[in-house]
């Protein structure tokens, strides 16, 4: 069977993690967490990284550092991950959800403003596989409007929007690094931070509400619960695990890259024969190879091609329930005009099997599988 995905790994992992546990720090902001978020400063230029234990726990940082309250409303795509929303919904704020554009499966840039209330405080965009959204229009209408902007750039590690990396754009990024992103730890996330003015607040939230970030820098002589925080600090063992990927990630980055082109060029002869859709990427959008999407005519169609593809020996998978249709999103939040292109895209796509370790070979078999079924 050929899985859906196999988590990096390229050989130094071990060996970064014993050396995690001779320094005898394997809590929190040890020596190997302090290289990969160094790192992640160096690649996107941002005022300040925090390695956090998942991307998850930097999304609800972000709410914390926007100053999110009850009743607030926050504008995102209702084709993401729960994350994206819970974040928020824990600080008793109202996601509103707006359509998606069919091409990218990105939020749709021109129906966040009609949705903007006197309650809505933040905005919060998805780069979906990697492709960014069109941050200069986002960016324009949260500065016209006074909006704090959040990227989920869960999926969008090393990717760009006219040349600058994503989670760069917002007031706040933030990274996944769960096991089934380009670079992993298991479980963990990073949280970018703009502004110098929201590093102090952001390492106290992070450090369960203490000071202990200026204790350990020899800045005061005790550390002391200065507001509230949580434990959002990964073990310096998950983030030696981590720092092995960063120091190839150009090479992992240009794997995965490869066997997407290898998809596309195979695929696309369905897709001018009109039978299937592939994704697209705009002009101005570098992507990760992250993810490689197809989609079907309709559900049914989806449902037939994943149970051929298992019989022939490959785990191919749906994605995302939209967020408005589930309980949760029924009971905390709200659906803002017309539901064009959420369901039903969201009811076509199938994911195809990427990662690091996939061979062209295997790439090759999994695309003549799909022009099997279509009978090319």
């Amino acid at each position: 069977m050929i899985r859906f995905n196999v988590p990096p790994y390229t050989g130094k992992e071990m060996e970064y993690i014993r050396q995690a546990v001779d320094n005898m720090h394997i809590c929190g902001d040890g020596e190997f967490t302090k290289r990969c978020s160094a790192y992640l400063e160096k690649i996107t230029g941002t005022a300040k990284c925090l390695l956090t234990t998942s991307c998850t726990h930097a999304l609800e940082m972000a709410a914390l550092l926007c100053d999110i309250k009850e009743g607030d409303e926050v504008i995102l795509p209702s084709y993401t991950f729960v994350s994206t929303a819970d974040a928020f919904v824990l600080r008793g704020a109202v996601p509103v959800f707006v359509d998606i554009r069919p091409d990218t499966m990105n939020i749709d840039e021109n129906l966040i403003e009609a949705a903007i209330t006197e309650r809505t405080k933040a905005i919060v965009v998805v780069h979906y596989a990697g492709v960014a959204c069109e941050m200069d229009k986002i960016m324009e209408i949260a500065g016209k409007y006074h909006l704090r902007v959040v990227e989920d750039a869960a999926q969008a590690v090393m990717c760009t929007y006219k040349g600058k990396p994503l989670g760069t754009f917002g007031d706040f990024g933030c990274f996944s690094f769960h096991e089934t992103k380009n670079f992993s730890m298991g479980e963990g996330g990073a949280l970018l931070i703009r502004d110098e003015k929201y590093i102090e607040e952001a390492e106290i939230i992070r450090e369960k509400g203490t000071d202990r970030s200026k204790y350990y820098r020899g800045q005061v002589d005790k550390y002391r619960w200065m507001n509230y925080g949580s434990s959002y600090l990964p073990s310096d063992m998950n983030a030696a695990y981590l720092y092995s990927q960063f120091e190839v990630a150009d090479q992992i980055n240009e794997a995965r890259v490869a066997r997407w082109n290898q998809y596309y060029r195979l695929l696309k002869p369905l897709q001018d024969a009109g039978k299937i859709t592939l994704p697209v990427v705009p002009e101005e959008c570098e992507h990760n190879g992250h993810m490689f999407y197809m989609k079907t005519k309709d559900l049914r169609e989806r449902t037939e091609l994943i149970r051929f593809m298992e019989e022939k020996g490959i785990l191919a998978v749906s994605h995302y329930v939209p967020l408005h249709s589930a309980p949760a999103g029924l009971k905390f939040g709200r659906f803002h005009g017309e539901d064009h292109y959420t369901t039903a895209e969201s009811e076509r796509l199938l994911r195809l099997p990427m990662f690091y370790q996939l061979t062209e070979e295997q790439t090759d078999y999994i695309a003549d599988r799909v022009k099997e079924f279509y009978g090319a």
